[in-house]
């Protein structure tokens, strides 16, 4: 796969499409059987090889239908604060994020 943020979102879909299509295919399924095995429609796991948008639910089903979920872990993997962080913030985890301040903060304010 090429740089993924040169991608549109659309081509992200078509590609995780053609990629659950040959997972389905290296496993010798039919349409039908993943969608027995998944618990989702036939009409679901087409449109989910088209690369049309499904629900994350729905493509955890179909993952786990196919043997794939440690997939998953490799998509977001749980990095964890960095030592410095931690360090900085007396060893407690963050819980929220704090936004980002505004660059014009130093300008003079007026009515």
């Amino acid at each position: 796969m090429e740089h993924i943020y040169s991608r549109t979102n659309e081509a992200i879909l078509e590609e995780l499409g053609r990629r659950l299509a040959r997972a389905r295919l290296n496993r010798n399924l039919r349409q039908a059987e993943l969608a027995e095995n998944a618990g989702v429609s036939l009409r679901t796991v087409q449109n989910a090889e088209a690369g049309q948008s499904c629900s994350l639910e729905t493509f955890i089903r179909l993952l786990r239908a196919l043997g794939e979920l440690e997939g998953l872990a490799a998509w977001l993997p749980d990095r964890g604060p960095s030592p410095i962080d931690l360090a900085d913030r007396q060893g407690k985890e963050r819980k929220r994020a704090s936004g980002r301040r505004s660059e014009s903060a130093d300008e003079e304010w007026s009515w």
